[in-house]
């Protein structure tokens, strides 16, 4: 389902319509809710080939089994448990990042060397990307009825756990169940309100202006996580 209101364009991401790719290494399988990858000009290279880049990505990943995460050059990433028994992120540095509930949040450099290591049985976790030359990103978690401002380039709700209600400047409303996902964009200074017992992961996206035709900096391995 998607609606136009003025500039502002809403439209629904149905879990159902995802499809699980398996990673790389064999670890689990990723879902990709949505993503901006760069624009395509005169001389490029095949769209194929550019697959796998990207300015920003958020997506869903079963996590079955312990193993490396994978490197992702000028990237920030913020990782949120969704459901299972939890994860601990050790990077090689030193820093370490426990994940024991759901919603804990992680946030950490792509180029990082992170190993995750599961505490108990498989997670499924919500992973958000942005290159940070192109990209700035905010993440927050809403819990329960919420009503907030939002102001940036691109804007997803995605709904964690229970159903949501979202209504934007009192005029649309859309039903989000559980795994569903809101993408709005160009939502300057648009009232959001949120009811229903749900918790809601929200990242708000901002393009430097100087950048909005950047290509990304590095393409990721496929089915890397």
């Amino acid at each position: 389902m998607a609606a136009v209101q003025g500039e502002v364009r809403a439209s629904v991401l149905r879990a159902a319509a995802r499809v699980a790719s398996p990673w790389k290494n064999g670890g689990g399988v990723t879902r990709e809710v949505a993503a901006q990858r760069p624009a395509r000009r005169a001389g490029d290279v095949a769209a194929s080939a550019l697959h796998d880049a990207f300015l920003w990505r958020v997506s869903v990943a079963d996590v079955a089994a312990a193993g490396p995460f994978s490197r992702f050059d000028g990237v920030d990433r913020t990782l949120v448990l969704l459901d299972g028994g939890g994860m601990v992120l050790e990077a090689a540095a030193g820093a370490k990042h426990v994940l024991a509930r759901p919603l804990d949040v992680a946030r950490f450099a792509g180029e990082a060397s992170i190993d995750a290591r599961l505490t108990n049985g498989p997670t499924r976790d919500f992973n958000l990307m942005v290159r940070r030359a192109a990209v700035s990103a905010t993440l927050d978690i809403w819990r329960g009825p919420t009503q907030r401002t939002l102001d940036a380039d691109v804007v997803l709700l995605y709904c964690a756990s229970g159903h949501a209600s979202v209504m934007l400047d009192c005029d649309r409303h859309y039903a989000l169940a559980q795994d569903d996902a809101l993408r709005i964009d160009a939502p300057r200074a648009l009232r959001c309100t949120a009811t229903g017992a749900a918790a809601l992961i929200v990242v708000q996206l901002r393009l430097l202006r100087d950048r909005r035709d950047a290509s990304a900096e590095e393409p990721n391995e496929p089915n890397g996580r």
